[in-house]
Order: structure tokens, then sequence, then C-alpha cells
């Protein structure tokens, strides 16, 4: 492949990418929870844009247990809310980093001959560890 060909499939790569963000954003899911009692609506992009109570979930006799039950399903739907979030970002991003050569636990980054050697240090993670000397 010339560079050209990897200059416009890398255009192409991000059109798509750009699109398919796009098309996240303007995307929203809900969560529910208690039934419906509780309604958390969250966009594309993760934002909780709403978030809705029923007044059946409030017991006016018993207002320090209705405030923690409340709790707990507000918790819940949002918990859902992001959930269906999480999977609809999967179905629209995950293709595009299959389309890099990527999968489970791989970087979807082609081998480039003889820098896998130079990055295979990574980020210094200990450090009290002492630096790798060359060919060691």
């Amino acid at each position: 492949m010339d560079l050209q060909q990897l200059l416009a499939a890398a255009q192409q790569m991000q059109d798509h990418l750009m699109s398919a963000q796009q098309e996240l954003a303007d995307t929203q899911v809900e969560g529910t929870s208690g039934g419906g009692l509780v309604k958390a609506r969250v966009n594309g992009q993760g934002e909780l844009v709403d978030l809705i109570i029923s007044a059946a979930a409030i017991d006016a006799s018993d207002p320090e247990d209705t405030a923690q039950t409340v709790a707990d399903l507000v918790l819940a739907a949002v918990r859902n809310a992001y959930s269906a979030v999480a999977d609809l970002q999967q179905e629209k991003m995950g293709p595009l980093a299959g389309g890099l050569g990527g999968g489970p636990g791989q970087s979807g980054v082609p081998e480039i001959p003889g820098l896998s050697e130079f990055f295979s240090g990574g980020a210094d993670d200990d450090p009290d560890e002492q630096p790798r000397q060359p060919g060691t």
C-alpha cells in the first residue's frame, strides 16, 4: 500500500468516525428502575439529559425511607441508562476499531518493523525501578 492509499484510507476512517460520533451525540437512550418509577435519559456521549421520578415513588408518611428508596432507584435507572449507552457506543464505534485491524486486546495499529522494540518499554509504572539498558 502506498502513502496516498494509506492517507485516503485514514481520511475515510476519520470521516466514518466523525459520522458515528455525531450519530451518538444525536441519540438518547433511557434507563428505568422500580418498574418505571424512575427514568433516566442519557445521550450517546454519556451525558445525563433527563431524570423523571414518578410521584408514586414518594411515600409522604415515611420521608426518610422514601428518600433512600428514591436515591437507590435513581442510581439503578442511571446505571441502566449508562449500560445502554455503552452498548450503543460499542455498536457504533466498535466496527471502526475493527477497521484498523484491531481485535480484543489489540491496539488496531499495524505492526511497523523495528518500532515494537523501540516502544516495548511502555510507561514507567514503578518509579523505583531502574531503567533498562539496551539489549537487556
